[in-house]
């Protein structure tokens, strides 16, 4: 059978849409060119939130070289900066498939084009548009799965869109280079339904260039609303239908907010958590050690702070007023009177990944940065880290450890 054939995907008489066209293809380029460039940024700045040179702890990503370059010590101002990037990050990244799933559909007809290389130069933009192609679908697809909590794919996520999106935007910015100029062009200088389609024999059109826009800007913008408020909080929670957490009632009551591990979940045993078993392990300057039990944490100076919790997958909880020890009080039991170190904590939890999680020194420092012990004038609920857990402001969910076992404070 011949490649040209209208009966191969080879052959351009297999291609009927009488929408594709250049008009088209490039207004959803511009959408993505803006739209993906945001999503880097954020992703950089998720990326950083993390302190990834702390230790390995933060960042167990093998060999990642130049790419794990570290950008600066994440700030704990204003208290919530990752909430908004995330949120961003996130909500903007589902908003953006139907855009990127009509681009494909739109220049779908060129991945099939013969010969394969007619040039060098050709060969290496064909093999720039399959990294384009391949890693847009692997870093959308491995971030919605994220977002959604199911973890379909080998190995860890992390790593997995780290390297991912390394790939995805070296080939999105050569793309970039050599489109964007043409589409500009294309986009300023016609009407879009003056122009011809790109298919040879075209069937009869049923909707105009501009409502298939508008359809795919329909289908961004319930994406938004459906997703949007899991990071908007309050009354917008119940819009997040698409977010497993957003739409979720988590119950009422002080500890009535959203939650990622459950202590069953997480394997911790009520039995390490009672009164009489629990103890905090501090250990600093010299190896100074102390043990501390929740009656005796109790004692010590109990300060407040109003923020939320925001985790990688984009949701976020409102402000919540969490009572507890702060940080820097803690390092100063164990030898550390003046300027706080960087802190290791160590939770009871015994699955899921953050089981450890460092924390920079100027985190530590920040006097709202508590070994919370109460949330909203109440105990917090085994959910919620009791006996003790940290909260930080502006740092994601994880490294806001619940069940807190031990603390190591020094140069990590």
């Amino acid at each position: 059978m011949r490649h040209d054939d209208p009966r191969l995907p080879t052959s351009p008489g297999f291609w009927r849409s009488p929408l594709r066209g250049t008009w088209f293809t490039s207004v959803l380029g511009l959408v993505l060119l803006v739209g993906i460039t945001v999503l880097f940024v954020t992703g950089l700045l998720s990326y950083a939130a993390y302190n990834p040179d702390l230790a390995p702890v933060n960042d167990q990503t093998p060999d990642k070289g130049a790419l794990g370059f570290y950008l600066f010590s994440w700030p704990t101002d204003p208290y919530w900066l990752y909430r908004v990037t995330q949120g961003l990050h996130v909500t903007l990244g589902i908003a953006l498939v139907p855009v990127l799933l009509a681009k494909l559909w739109s220049v779908v007809p060129k991945l099939f084009t013969l010969p394969p290389a007619r040039s060098l130069a050709h060969a290496l933009e064909r093999v720039s548009l399959l990294l384009l192609v391949g890693g847009g679908l692997f870093e959308f697809t491995t971030g919605v799965l994220n977002v959604q909590l199911d973890y379909l794919f080998p190995g860890s996520f992390y790593p997995l869109h780290f390297y991912g999106a390394w790939v995805f935007f070296a080939a999105f910015l050569a793309h970039a280079a050599l489109k964007t100029p043409a589409a500009l062009r294309a986009v300023r200088g016609r009407r879009p339904d003056e122009e011809e389609s790109v298919a040879p024999r075209p069937d009869p059109p049923t909707v105009s260039r501009r409502g298939a826009l508008r359809f795919v800007g329909g289908a961004s913008l319930l994406l938004l609303v459906t997703t949007a408020g899991q990071s908007i909080g309050g009354v917008w929670r119940r819009t997040a239908l698409l977010a497993p957490h957003g739409g979720a009632d988590p119950g009422s009551g002080p500890n009535g907010f959203q939650i990622n591990k459950t202590a069953a979940y997480a394997g911790i045993d009520t039995q390490e958590t009672g009164e009489e078993a629990w103890r905090l392990v501090v250990t600093g300057l010299g190896g100074r050690t102390v043990r501390l039990s929740r009656t005796q944490l109790l004692q010590l100076p109990q300060h407040s702070a109003a923020l939320p919790i925001a985790c990688v997958e984009g949701w976020s909880t409102a402000d919540q007023w969490w009572r507890g020890v702060r940080l820097r009080d803690l390092a100063a039991l164990v030898g550390y009177d003046g300027d706080p170190p960087d802190v290791l904590v160590e939770s009871l939890q015994r699955h899921g990944a953050f089981r450890r999680a460092a924390l920079r020194a100027n985190q530590v420092a920040d006097p709202r940065s508590l070994l919370a012990l109460q949330v909203n004038g109440e105990d917090l609920s085994p959910d919620h880290g009791y006996p003790a857990r940290v909260i930080v402001p502006a740092a994601p969910g994880v490294l806001n450890t619940k069940w807190v076992a031990r603390m190591t404070f020094g140069d990590l």
